[in-house]
């Protein structure tokens, strides 16, 4: 695209804040004003700019989804570049702009098979972008497995680390241990070196332990309360250290199931709204509208997450982006603070800094969507797609 795109007669939540009747105005992949709906009836327009009349709908950035494992039967599970690029194609129809792929712990030949298929993808998508990759493992508590299985997990190893980071090609963004590992802050100190942000997750640590974490730059959390050492008076453990330390930042995944919408509120009296995240940890099966694709449907269920049907764990959630910005609204939360947790905060906390904002010079990367939460448009670095179609 080398016209000039003008977003008109639209509420703009620029990342951070609403502004009523305002206008964006697009160039080739970036943003390069917004104004008033006033400045737009005095502005003079080259005479190619389209204009295209939102009639008052909500214009933000696009989505990041940090942490995704797959969407509408295809997943990261699959070991496939395929699977990733038509993971890009469906995050288009959710408001999603950008995602980073999501890998379980496995065999270590397995997880650099996975970890090939994302670079492979990488650049080649039809929809999202993705921004790399998001390691769940290996180095994990095999207390605090979830779904995960303990023969996939690995002891802290450097080697394997530098296996993994060449297998990569220096594409892994993210990265979910245990804290309270042997070795953890060789690791850690190596990771950062990097670049990598570091998460604890699936973890058993005690305070004292998230704190040593917090010391090697372990500073944000993967799916806060699930798969960690609860809060007690006694050990505050990985939760109770999330709500003393005001400059931990956490996932949230908001599908009313993995968290109670009321500890959502009450997470919201201890911590800074810019330190919460909105993932969806989603699978492969969400809004699959076919029969189901999963390659163990028969060992999970859908119940509006999905459950291990051995022992009913939560297996990972059924949600999509767009539908936990709408369930944090429910929540109570500002329709602004959704917006912020689903789009500046993932950009800033994963160091992409040219996304999350509806500002000039960033990357013409947005969502548009209905009172309804009813997504119109997506918008990845200029080019746009109308309830999912690319135009």
């Amino acid at each position: 695209m080398t016209k000039e795109i003008c977003l008109h007669n639209a509420t703009v939540l620029n990342g951070y804040a609403a502004m009523k009747n305002c206008a964006v105005m697009i160039k080739e992949h970036k943003i390069i004003d917004v104004f008033n709906e006033k400045r737009f009836q005095q502005k003079q327009f080259k005479p190619d700019v389209e204009f295209i009349d939102l009639q008052g709908a909500y214009v933000s950035p696009g989505f990041i989804d940090t942490h995704i494992h797959g969407i509408g039967g295809y997943g990261t599970d699959d070991l496939s570049t395929n699977s990733i690029l038509k993971m890009s194609e469906k995050l288009v129809h959710y408001g999603v702009t950008s995602f980073i792929p999501t890998l379980y712990s496995a065999p270590k030949a397995e997880l650099i098979k996975g970890i090939r298929a994302v670079v492979e993808a990488m650049g080649k998508e039809k929809g999202a972008r993705i921004l790399g990759i998001h390691l769940e493992g290996p180095f994990i508590s095999p207390e605090r497995l979830g779904v995960q299985t303990p023969e996939s997990l690995s002891p802290v190893d450097i080697d394997l680390m530098e296996e993994l980071w060449e297998a990569s090609e220096g594409k892994i963004i993210n990265m979910t241990v245990a804290p309270e590992l042997k070795h953890m802050r060789e690791l850690a100190l190596n990771a950062i070196s990097k670049g990598i942000v570091l998460q604890a997750g699936h973890t058993n640590a005690t305070y004292e332990q998230m704190v040593e974490g917090m010391q090697a730059r372990i500073m944000h959390v993967t799916h806060l309360f699930n798969a960690m050492s609860r809060m007690h008076h006694r050990d505050p453990g990985a939760v109770g250290a999330v709500f003393i330390h005001p400059e931990i930042s956490c996932e949230i995944i908001a599908d009313g199931i993995h968290i109670n919408p009321n500890i959502i509120k009450f997470l919201l009296r201890c911590k800074p709204i810019d330190r919460l995240v909105l993932v969806t940890d989603s699978l492969k099966p969400t809004e699959q509208k076919k029969t189901p694709l999963y390659a163990n449907e028969e060992e999970v269920y859908l119940d509006e997450c999905f459950y291990r049907k051995s022992d009913n764990v939560i297996a990972g959630s059924a949600m999509t982006m767009l539908k936990g910005v709408k369930n944090l609204v429910s929540f109570g939360l500002t329709l602004e603070q959704a917006i912020q947790m689903a789009s500046a905060n993932p950009a800033r906390i994963m160091k992409q800094e040219h996304l999350g904002l509806i500002a000039p010079g960033y990357d013409a990367d947005i969502t548009v969507f209905d009172k309804h939460f009813n997504n119109l448009y997506t918008i990845i670095q200029g080019v746009m797609y109308y309830k999912g179609k690319k135009l």
